[in-house]
């Protein structure tokens, strides 16, 4: 595998140097202008719009001045505005021409400004929320320096056993980061069989003598150097990964076809469908195409709210610079830490906040694609077209077969006003279900709303921090003490909904008030936010118990389907029973972790989410029996992409004919499989 990537280009900033990018609008076109007023070197800037000394000095006064009198070198925000609107309209004129200096001729300028990016080294920690409490949420190039190789997250963060006997999880990027969790160790043992003598060591780094000989093609290497697109060979890059814009994407994929290679694309790397591994007999050289560097916003258009982006962007990134604008997407799907935005249109990836601001094919209004054959984009950026199939969604989950996606250009709504968490507890996952059908039958669903059945909510119980006071403790065991023996709930059958709220006060409090409502009707009872949110809290560390329970011979994994309303307690039910049934058929000594959560409500149906997970101790051939017990799971595919894992039940899943017409559309646009990385087909 050869890692090619991370340069920067075009109006780009080199990372880590200080350079920012000002987008600028004027005449209803756009297009980026680097801005000298952030600090960046001459080497640093475009190398499409070389400036004479003279243009080129005249530009940087002209940015000082500007940043002179907006206070900032990073662009004028909007409370310089309200504060000294002479000052700022004085700084914004400034910052035109300097643009217009910077700009390639011909070309109209944008007047309405993206907030100046801050780099990594200039950014501040935001308070740990959800995800994560972080500088930045760019990958770096060299990704093994921040996340780790073997395991989900980031290196620092990782849960272990305190000399107190108490587990607790380490760093500083999560709302459980440094508290002490008193009843984990309990759960672990109780519900997975863990036993914590009994532990297995993981591989602490990749030993670069562990790699297998690299198969580089001379003569495309000899033209990629050419091109200055930086590239690696080492063994441990091989591993990881590293890239920077569109037009160095069009010069990769042109070289590959014309040496006949192999290009697989990364992004966050977060596919649980093996849909980045190489394929083990691919005797051509595989090429990493990354696209981590390639992380910028183009432009936002405060007018049709919409933003232009580069593919490679993470989801954290992306809230994170438009929040500084005072924007969102509103999609979160579970991976939002480190998939990117090429990632979730590759994936037709889905958000837990989908019921205000919809899935990603209802948030994408353009895309561009490098292709073998060429760029795929549709030359209109109206919201709908009428002329024949949607060419979006031969994009939209292809799983990185046809081309590279390298831009997008997505809806955004100005950031809530007014958020709130809640949840509600329900006697029984049955009566749960009927109430979340109801809800959505009004048509009066919060942001997100889960329901999880008893062993996902003593789960997420078990996460719970040790309590600050002995007043805090007394009150927890009132609210205990009323559930279970006033109202006569059954601790063992109790399941929970979470609930998230966003929008304006006033109707977040009406719409909270409906929802609490229908739930009484099904005999729910409010069970406060601070329940609600640690529910939403599993999220964002399940994966890092993840790898804690790999420590101690707990193998796991995760899945989901999509069903028919009055289907769902059938099936969560039938899908449970079933994995316990197939773990003791099969020799596991220990009962498995089966449990279940709705996750998302439809007018026609839910989403289900399952994990399940077992103590392999014992077991002779652990991942034989996982695998088989994987194999009764075969159509779970709602929000997890096909890849390599769920590829053999696709032609089962949307017919022989339509099976034809994606392995058609595949040999059209890429009739050399340049794209190899065999998802789907």
């Amino acid at each position: 595998v050869l890692v090619v990537g991370g340069v920067t280009t075009v109006g780009g900033r080199a990372r880590g140097a200080g350079a920012e990018n000002v987008k600028l609008q004027a005449h209803g076109t756009r297009r980026p202008v680097a801005a000298v007023a952030a600090g960046m070197r001459r080497s640093e800037w475009s190398c499409r719009a070389p400036l004479g000394p003279g243009r080129r000095h005249k530009a940087e006064a002209m940015a000082e001045a500007a940043a002179a009198a907006g206070g900032t070198r990073a662009g004028v925000g909007v409370a310089d505005q309200d504060r000294d609107p002479e000052r700022y309209r004085a700084s914004r004129r400034l910052q035109v021409l300097s643009g217009h200096l910077l700009g390639r001729p011909g070309e109209a300028l944008s007047t309405n400004e993206c907030k100046a990016r801050r780099t990594a080294s200039e950014a501040t920690a935001e308070p740990a929320a959800t995800p994560a409490a972080q500088e930045s949420g760019i990958i770096p190039k060299k990704r093994q320096e921040v996340m780790k190789w073997n395991g989900w997250g980031y290196n620092d963060s990782k849960f272990f056993l305190n000399k107190k006997g108490h587990f607790e999880l380490t760093g500083k990027r999560y709302a459980l980061s440094g508290m002490i969790l008193p009843v984990f160790k309990e759960w672990i043992q109780k519900a997975l069989g863990v036993n914590l003598d009994h532990k297995t060591t993981s591989k602490a780094s990749v030993n670069p003598s562990d790699t297998p000989p690299s198969i580089v093609n001379e003569d495309f290497l000899r033209d990629l150097k050419k091109t200055n697109i930086s590239y690696s060979q080492e063994a441990v890059d091989r591993v990881f990964r590293a890239h920077a814009c569109h037009d160095d994407v069009v010069k990769i994929v042109n070289l590959a076809c014309k040496y006949n290679l192999c290009i697989i694309p990364i992004g966050g790397g977060t596919s649980v469908s093996y849909g980045v591994m190489c394929p083990p007999d691919e005797t051509r050289t595989i090429i990493s195409l990354d696209t981590s560097q390639m992380n910028r916003i183009l432009w936002v258009d405060e007018n049709n709210l919409t933003a232009h982006v580069e593919a490679g962007i993470t989801g954290q990134e992306l809230e994170r610079q438009l929040k500084e604008s005072g924007y969102c997407t509103g999609h979160e799907p579970d991976s939002l830490e480190f998939s990117t935005l090429g990632g979730w249109v590759s994936t037709r990836a889905s958000g837990m906040k989908k019921n205000i601001y919809g899935n990603i094919e209802d948030l994408v209004v353009h895309i561009k694609m490098v292709t073998p054959r060429g760029i795929i984009e549709k030359s209109c950026k109206g919201p709908r077209m009428s002329t024949g199939p949607d060419i979006h969604h031969f994009i939209m989950g292809s799983e990185g077969i046809l081309g590279v996606i390298t831009e997008a250009t997505v809806k955004i709504r100005p950031i809530p006003e007014y958020q709130k968490y809640g949840s509600v507890a329900f006697p029984n996952f049955e009566q749960g279900v009927a109430c979340l059908r109801e809800i959505a039958k009004q048509r009066c669903a919060p942001a997100s709303i889960r329901l999880m059945d008893n062993e996902q909510f003593q789960f997420g119980h078990a996460l719970k921090p040790q309590v600050s006071s002995i007043f805090t403790s007394f009150l927890e065991g009132l609210k205990k003490f009323y559930i279970t023996k006033f109202k006569g709930f059954d601790p063992n059958q109790i399941s929970v909904a979470t609930l998230l709220f966003e929008g304006d006060r006033e109707k977040v409090l009406q719409h909270e008030k409906q929802v609490y409502d229908i739930a009484a009707k099904f005999g729910g009872l409010a069970a406060g936010e601070d329940n609600g949110q640690r529910g939403y809290l599993l999220t964002y560390v399940i994966a890092y118990i993840r790898d804690l329970a790999l420590e101690y011979y707990v193998i796991g994994e995760s899945f989901e389907t999509s069903v028919p309303w009055d289907r769902v307690v059938d099936l969560c039910r039938n899908v449970k029973e079933r994995i316990i049934r197939e773990c003791k058929e099969k020799g596991v000594q220990f009962a498995p972790l089966s449990t279940c959560r709705v996750t998302q409500t439809y007018d026609a149906g839910a989403c289900v989410y399952f994990y399940f997970a077992f103590n392999y101790r014992g077991i002779s051939d652990p991942l034989s029996v996982f695998e088989q017990t994987e194999c009764i799971l075969k159509h779970f595919d709602f929000f997890f992409p096909v890849g390599k894992l769920r590829k053999q039940w696709l032609k089962e899943s949307i017919s022989d004919v339509g099976y034809g017409m994606l392995k058609s559309v595949k040999e059209y646009v890429d009739p050399n499989n340049i794209f190899g990385n065999r998802n789907l087909l």
